[in-house]
């Protein structure tokens, strides 16, 4: 009888791995998992620096499985290698609460860096780790002391690479020379659907040596040695690496292998049973030899590997203490001691400056206050930078060879907001990102994946309505605003002018639990006066900011805005007032934080009874939450014109008139 080689045992261990968790779940994704177990072998044992002891250690590389599906290869290597992931676990693949969803999703599972699944995503994430430890080490090495020197990884396969955003950012990564990005792809040629080739028949290595990466072609992804030798070539590249491993799906199942069925099925119990026949591996379902977990285990040498460089980093503290003491400060993800005061005194400014600008200048002014007190800006826009405004006095261009602050992301909206989520998952950076609204719909997957990973990306979103004027409807944001609103744990803000601007980047900036959108106008707005108290609850998403006097009955009803629409809405309430109906104006830049304020405050602002009108230059249908059924909604239901922006506000509806005319129609007056 064959002998099995230690590393084909290993390889192995991860085969019954997958197919007896997909089983036992009667669902998941076998194919890939025991189709790459080679690969994996190669890269973990003998190449990824991590200690599962600690999977939060900085200077640890970085693995992404960007093919998601195929998380029980991921899993696997967790809880093989010593991570905290037990047996029970993974017989627990895919079910309620369990460590183990149906793909990977970081701070669920130890040792998952991203959430993956929308495929692709996963491999720009990855891009963006790899930028941010590019330009993390340009800022804090010094001679002798390389404190951040870390490779990522990631798992692609065909899907990854016919999503469009593969195609974004890694003409990035190759044009930037992220020579500490190594992807390996799974080139088995099968994919849902059957044979890919009926399909997709890219010349991939080609294609992405025309990025500028370094290929290493026709790997066989079944031998140990040639991937590791591929994995070793790519560690001495100055460019971003592909290694394309020919590879067969579901390797070791005698009936399905090769073939679509073991994609996304279990196998069966025949057909289980006939892999571990096929495969010599004689072992009860999620039974490992002892040997095999000792040939896997990373516990020691990762603890080792974490030691050298605690020692490496206690020499580094003592010759350069500030770098040391600010490198630890940002991978924490803490803001410098004196970021409230320097939110403070520019606030302060606003008020004193009382600026009628655009609320995307007025965000420029905020970033350029921000900005020396928070080195770990990352800013950058999607081709648009001086439209949106995202740059400012001091950044410096990121461009290869050249560590900056800024990034030129090109015409690739999707690939930047999924870059800027790898950013922020790989530490030391708050990146922000920008283009107009309207394209918001490219991103939208990308800024779903933030809310739902809960991190501090933030997306700025210009040219906010009609009120961008001649560009016409193609440009014109009308569902937008709303629809962002429907993403859960996303925090939406639409400030009406400087001061609310500067709130609206002081909270995104604080938040640490999920992802911001900023979202600001083209055409100028007007300064809206406030005293103290006022300016304290901007940050609670709605506040009241101009009420009726209740010496004379108070307000009749309330006028609700966001945005360029609370300049109308103050001049709706002066026609109204002055007609004999006072109305409360309330302001409500982030709809989504204000509904997180306890009952009270927001009974205090909305107060029950009073009749409410919305004006906002969006779909109206959002707006009826707040309002009521028997409230009134001023806005736009239809795509927009080309037309000077005054002329299409008034086109519109969007008229003092109009909002007195709802008013009225509320009380039942008109």
């Amino acid at each position: 009888m064959t002998s099995i080689s230690p590393s084909n045992k290993m390889a192995n261990a991860i085969r019954v791995l997958a197919m007896d968790a997909v089983q036992k779940a009667n669902s998941g994704h076998p194919g890939m998992p025991m189709g790459m177990t080679e690969i994996a072998v190669a890269l973990w044992a003998r190449h990824y620096r991590h200690n599962p002891a600690n999977p939060r250690w900085v200077n640890r590389d970085r693995f992404i499985v960007s093919n998601g599906h195929g998380s029980m290869l991921h899993y696997a290597l967790l809880h093989l290698s010593g991570y905290d992931l037990s047996m029970a676990d993974i017989q627990n693949f895919r079910q309620m609460h369990s460590k183990t969803p149906g793909h990977p999703e970081v701070d669920i599972t130890p040792g998952v860096e991203t959430t993956t699944g929308p495929l692709g995503q996963g491999l720009t994430n990855a891009v963006g780790m790899a930028l941010a430890e590019s330009l993390l080490a340009a800022q804090f090495n010094q001679p002798g002391f390389d404190v951040i020197d870390h490779t990522t990884y990631a798992f692609v396969g065909d899907g990854c690479l016919m999503e469009g955003i593969s195609h974004e950012a890694c003409s990035l990564a190759g044009t930037l020379r992220l020579s500490k990005l190594v992807v390996l792809y799974d080139d088995n040629g099968i994919s849902i659907d059957g044979k890919v080739d009926g399909w997709f028949r890219d010349d991939t290595p080609q294609r992405f040596e025309s990025y500028g990466w370094h290929v290493v072609r026709n790997v066989d992804g079944h031998d140990v040695d040639a991937v590791d030798a591929a994995i070793a070539l790519a560690r001495q590249s100055d460019r971003p690496t592909l290694i394309c491993c020919k590879t067969v799906i579901g390797k070791g199942s005698p009936n399905l292998q090769g073939g679509d069925k073991v994609h996304g099925a279990a196998l069966g119990e025949k057909e289980v049973a006939a892999t571990r026949a096929a495969l010599g591996w004689n072992e009860a379902p999620f039974e490992i030899p002892a040997d095999v977990y000792a040939a896997w285990s990373a516990t020691a040498q990762g603890q080792a590997r974490e030691d050298d460089w605690n020692t490496l980093f206690q020499a580094y503290s003592q010759r350069h203490p500030q770098l040391a003491q600010e490198l630890s400060r940002r991978m924490k993800g803490e803001l410098p001691e004196n970021f409230q005061q320097t939110v403070t005194d520019y606030i302060t400014a606003c008020v004193q400056k009382k600026e009628n600008i655009a609320t995307r200048k007025a965000s420029q002014n905020a970033i350029q206050a921000l900005a020396p007190v928070l080195p770990e800006f990352l800013g950058g826009s999607a081709d648009l930078t001086g439209s949106n405004l995202t740059n400012w006095k001091e950044c410096v261009a990121v461009r290869s060879g050249q560590p900056g602050n800024h990034v030129n992301y090109g015409v690739r909206e999707f690939g930047m907001s999924a870059i800027m989520n790898g950013v922020a998952l790989h530490g030391g950076f708050i990146p922000f990102g920008a283009t107009f609204l309207t394209f918001s719909d490219y991103s939208r997957n990308a800024l779903r994946m933030a809310a739902l990973m809960k991190i501090r990306s933030i997306f700025v979103f210009t040219h906010d309505s009609i009120g961008l004027g001649e560009d016409g409807p193609t440009h014109q944001s009308i569902e937008h605003v709303s629809s962002l609103r429907l993403i859960p744990n996303l925090d939406n803000w639409r400030p009406c002018d400087t001061v609310e601007s500067a709130v609206a980047w002081s909270c995104a900036v604080q938040r640490r639990n999920g992802p911001s959108t900023l979202i600001f106008s083209r055409q100028n707005l007007p300064y809206q006066e406030r005293n103290q108290a006022q300016i304290d609850n901007i940050s609670r998403g709605g506040y009241v900011l101009q009420d009726a006097d209740t010496a004379t009955g108070g307000a009749k009803a309330i006028l609700i805005a966001t945005g360029s629409e609370v300049g109308l809405a103050m001049q709706a309430a002066q026609a109204l007032g002055e007609q004999g109906v006072p109305v409360r104006v309330v302001s409500m830049p982030s709809t989504d934080v204000f509904d997180r304020q306890d009952a009270a405050y927001k009974a205090s602002v909305l107060t029950p009874g009073l009749p409410r009108v919305a004006v906002e230059a969006g779909v109206t249908d959002f707006w009826y939450k707040y309002v009521g059924l028997e409230g009134a909604v001023v806005g736009i239901d239809s795509f927009g014109e080309s037309a000077p922006a005054d002329v299409l506000f008034k086109h519109f509806g969007f008229t003092v008139d109009k909002v007195v005319a709802a008013v009225k129609r509320t009380l039942g007056s008109e």
